[in-house]
Parts: C-alpha cells; sequence; structure tokens
C-alpha cells in the first residue's frame, strides 16, 4: 500500500513545506487538485454531493497544479507529484502537452498525470473548449498526449484535433503514468485503457464497493491491480489499520490522505500530524516510501 498526501485547500506557500515533510515521513507522493476559476453563477451541479453543491468556496485557493508541481519537485529528491485531477479537455491539447512534460522532465520523471473529463460547464466555457461530447474528446487528447511526450514528430488528423507534422521538446525519458479521476462507468472504462483509476473521499463500505467495481472492470480486460495499474481513492478513516489492510487486500493499491488537515491550523501542528502518520501508519503498513527508510529532517 503506498500512501500519497493531499495538498487540497492547503495555503499555497505551504506546499513545498508540506513536500519536505511527506518525503521525510515516507509518503510516496502529494496530489495537488485543480480548478481553474470560480464562476459567481454556478449551474454546474457538483456530482459528489447530495445537494450539488461543491465542498469549496470563492476564496478556495486552486494554485495552477504544474507550477506547483515543480515548486515542490524543486525540494525533494523521491517523492512524486499526481494531479487529483486536473481537467485536461478544459485546456487547449497543446497547452496540457507542454505542461505534463516540462513538469516530467524537470522532477525527473516523477509525475503523474491524474485527469478527469471534468462536471464544471463554465471553466470549459471560460477557456474556450467545447463542454459537450468532452469525453470523446479527453479520449482522443490522451492518445494524443502520449504520442506527443515520445518527441518524435507527430502529426493528427482526428474528429476533435488536427495539426500537420510537429514535434514538442523536453520531452521525458520515461512515460508519464496516466490515472483516470470519476466515478461513472465511462471513467472506469477509460481508467482500464490506461494506468490507474483515482476515486473520491468515500465511506469505508462505499470505498470496497468501487474498489470492487475497478477491480472486475479490470478483470474483464485481463488485467489485475497493482500488475502495471494503480487503484486509488480516500477514505473516511486516518489511522485504521486493519481497513487499509482490507483495503489493499480488496485491490487498492494507494491512498491519498491528509493527516495535516485534521491538526489545528499551525505548520507545528501540521508537520507534526504528518510525521505522526508515517510513524504510526506508512512504516506500520510495511511501506517506507518510494526509496528505502524514511529520511531525517
Amino acid at each position: 500500500m503506498k500512501f500519497w498526501q493531499s495538498g487540497m485547500f492547503l495555503p499555497p506557500e505551504r506546499l513545498t513545506d508540506l513536500a519536505r515533510a511527506s518525503e521525510a515521513a515516507g509518503f510516496d507522493g502529494v496530489m495537488v487538485s485543480d480548478h481553474i476559476a470560480y464562476p459567481e453563477t454556478l449551474s454546474s451541479p457538483y456530482p459528489y454531493t447530495p445537494d450539488g453543491k461543491p465542498p469549496f468556496q470563492r476564496e478556495t485557493p486552486w494554485p495552477d497544479p504544474w507550477i506547483a508541481i515543480g515548486a515542490m519537485a524543486a525540494v525533494t529528491e523521491r517523492l512524486r507529484f499526481g494531479t487529483h485531477i486536473f481537467i485536461a479537455p478544459a485546456r487547449p491539447l497543446l497547452t496540457v502537452a507542454k505542461q505534463v512534460a516540462t513538469a516530467a522532465v524537470l522532477s525527473d520523471n516523477r509525475v503523474v498525470l491524474g485527469a478527469g473529463a471534468g462536471w464544471m460547464r463554465e471553466e470549459f466555457d471560460l477557456m474556450g473548449q467545447p463542454y459537450a461530447r468532452r469525453g470523446a474528446r479527453f479520449d482522443e487528447m490522451l492518445a494524443v498526449l502520449k504520442t506527443l511526450w515520445t518527441g518524435e514528430v507527430t502529426e493528427h488528423h482526428g474528429e476533435f484535433y488536427d495539426f500537420a507534422p510537429l514535434s514538442i521538446a523536453p520531452t521525458p525519458s520515461q512515460p508519464v503514468p496516466v490515472w483516470i479521476g470519476g466515478d461513472s462507468e465511462a471513467a472506469v472504462s477509460r481508467a482500464v485503457r490506461h494506468d490507474g483509476w483515482v476515486g473520491n473521499l468515500y465511506q469505508p463500505d462505499e470505498a470496497f464497493e468501487k474498489a470492487e467495481v475497478v477491480v472486475k472492470a479490470l478483470r474483464n480486460a485481463g488485467r489485475e491491480a497493482g500488475d502495471g495499474f494503480d487503484l486509488v481513492l480516500s477514505v473516511y478513516a486516518l489511522n485504521n489499520l486493519d481497513l487499509f489492510r482490507r483495503l489493499e487486500d480488496a485491490g487498492v493499491t494507494a491512498l491519498v490522505t491528509a493527516p495535516w488537515m485534521l491538526a489545528e491550523p499551525t505548520w507545528d501542528a501540521q508537520r507534526d500530524a504528518i510525521e505522526r502518520f508515517g510513524d504510526e501508519v506508512i512504516a506500520a503498513m510495511g511501506d517506507q516510501g518510494p526509496s528505502g527508510p524514511r529520511s531525517g529532517g
């Protein structure tokens, strides 16, 4: 079982501190989230709450994820970084290709693209990208991204994207893993065609149900969780080792958590919470992080 730290809702100026503390505590990576803007008039329903209202406000900070990842990569050595979730189809294709490739190069291949089709129509409108058929456009985008990231000259003439021969540089020396977010059947089906699935925050019973759905879809495709595929989610539990082990047995390969979020809102208290989680959970689960035992500091 791997553990990823969530940086969502943390003041942006604390992200580099979070990265250092997470690496020292044995976390495998840090996840950052994404929204472009908060429209004053928001009519799109949030899909993960009963009333359709998002769990954030106008003043909630959403730093650009790739700039944030670049800053955190610069102060760490082993920690990985991912997006939870980057709304890729709300951006132009070549912009996404350039941002992710650059972050992957500067981090020495420590980047995962966690991406979803998106739910907020207003963001797509603001960015001049069509909201209709965004799932099909997302599928085409992902296929083209993987080709562009090879650095080879490529051209594409598809339904949604069309360009003459070109290449981008820099490009990573290793493939960028692509994890797909979303609870829908379409999202799970899309995830199985890539490198992983990233779920939302669930009650324990629901977490097992979601894992079962993904594992079944994987097996139908002749694949298994953990065999080149990551099944990642969050659960309403902080230090429940028995629950975490049962989720691991159910096919979950990584949990996204945020022990700092339940601490007093001072950095000393938040750092202490991260360190305790490393000692009491990560070490006990037998996962010493991406490159061996915890470092000091």
